[in-house]
């Protein structure tokens, strides 16, 4: 009998306020306003780790959201993804006080030089020892190509049109400018780095010039774990060829459904096994431990909601203004060049605006669960059967205590049904995500860039 498919889990937050669920930062239980301090991250790592996440995954953007009403003043007041810090620089202290855990970092391929990128993820993955990812993104908010120095933001395709380039540039710094024997660190010969073994990259591209070596040496995974977030056409292109793990809305099973398996036939396209990704999808909880004490919980949480904080956030990400929309009048497909694949999915005339203020609220675009340990797990278990994605990034109603719930509550009943594992694996993160060491494999397009095939991690 084949044994039940284990489900992963990610905790999903962001170095804000107000992440995706606007108004519960003024629930009592929160910590929002905590998140300018290191031990809101460290408690989280704790939580996180007692739960046997897989990893803490945490968004991050460049620019405010400033298309509802053509002001950012609704999200200052909502607190919407402003004021927002930094998310690399909470890493190394929540690996100190982990052992396992795995920590994925938004950046933006758009708005960084790959040199300079390239040694901060070096430098996270030496001290997390191996455990931390990299989410890519291309961005999608105006503002934020208009503050470092652009006329407007590049269109959606051109974006991973340069992005596919970085990667290239990445994957010559990591993989390709030192070998594996490079660092020879003999005090008897005065010798820390051979250099004979340590190459420039000479990259002369379209759109980037990186002449010479990396300036870190090999870390444990030496590539971070791959994520990407994206599932428009081309977001799905550039996962096949780029991602280990993907991260992917959708309000109905059906849609999850027919974006996972186009992505697993692209990966055959692109010469890897369908497996080769770790498809998360966005989830909610809410949960107690009877029934009616979690849909009191939720009651209060509904009431919190903030309208016009939602739909700051709602019109960033579709990319035109919801002000001027009755509650009820059907939203369209308004072809823009934010984020192309949730434009397209409510803009398909079944979604008002209250669909967001009132729904969509808890839940950004994924499902929300909400009862007792059972009934949630039942819901968990059903979204990842249907939609056969390998696991959840679990957004917050309220932070933390929708992390501390899911792991006092639902942890231990996924456990009990034999869907969730009651002990973490030993390796970096690319080890307990595939099992198969802490370099990318050699089907993997990086591994063209390495200067011996891969063996044992650097």
């Amino acid at each position: 009998m084949t044994a039940p498919r284990q489900i992963r889990v990610n905790a999903f937050d962001m170095n804000c306020p107000t992440h995706l669920v606007a108004g519960t930062w003024r629930d009592p239980e929160s910590r929002a306003s905590e998140y300018k301090d290191l031990a809101y991250w460290t408690d989280l790592a704790r939580t996180c780790e007692r739960g046997l996440m897989d990893g803490i995954f945490i968004a991050d953007v460049l620019g405010v959201y400033d298309v509802f009403g053509g002001s950012p003043d609704g999200a200052l007041r909502g607190g919407a993804q402003v004021p927002v810090n930094d998310p690399a620089l909470v890493v190394p202290a929540m690996a100190a006080v982990t052992e396992h855990l795995g920590f994925g970092i938004t950046a933006s391929t758009s708005f960084e030089h790959p040199y300079t990128f390239a040694r901060r993820m070096s430098t996270l993955d030496h001290l997390t020892k191996g455990r931390v990812g990299w989410n890519i993104v291309t961005s999608y908010l105006e503002s934020g190509a208009r503050n470092i120095g652009l006329d407007a933001q590049v269109r959606h395709d051109n974006r991973y049109d340069i992005a596919d380039e970085y990667m290239e540039v990445l994957y010559k710094l990591w993989e390709g400018s030192w070998e594996d024997d490079a660092v020879v660190a003999d005090p008897a010969r005065n010798l820390y780095a051979d250099p004979e073994k340590v190459h420039p990259i000479e990259h002369d591209g379209t759109y980037f010039k990186v002449p010479g070596i990396h300036l870190s040496e090999p870390s444990p995974q030496r590539t971070p774990l791959l994520y990407q977030a994206g599932q428009s056409n081309r977001g799905k292109r550039f996962a096949a060829e780029h991602a280990e793990a993907v991260f992917m809305g959708a309000p109905r099973p059906e849609i999850l459904r027919a974006n996972v398996d186009d992505l697993r036939g692209r990966l055959v396209d692109a010469g890897r096994d369908p497996h080769d990704i770790r498809v998360f999808s966005s989830f909610s909880v809410v949960v107690a431990p009877s029934a009616a004490e979690a849909e009191e919980k939720r009651e209060r949480y509904r009431a919190l909601i903030d309208p016009e904080g939602t739909l700051v956030l709602w019109s960033g990400w579709l990319g035109y203004d919801l002000e001027p929309y009755d509650l009820d009048e059907p939203l369209r497909h308004v072809p823009n060049e934010a984020m192309q694949s949730t434009n397209e999915i409510f803009g398909d005339g079944r979604w008002t605006v209250r669909d967001f203020v009132e729904g969509l609220g808890f839940g950004a675009d994924g499902p929300s669960a909400t009862g007792d340990p059972a009934a949630v797990a039942d819901q968990i278990e059903d979204w990842i059967d249907t939609t056969g994605a390998d696991g959840i990034n679990l957004n917050h109603v309220v932070t933390q205590q929708s992390y501390v719930d899911f792991v006092d509550l639902v942890v231990p009943e996924l456990q009990r049904r034999g869907r969730y594992r009651t002990t973490y694996e030993e390796g970096t993160l690319r080890d307990k995500f595939f099992g198969r060491g802490s370099r990318l494999p050699d089907t993997h397009r990086a591994a063209r860039h390495r200067r011996h095939p891969a063996g044992a991690p650097a």
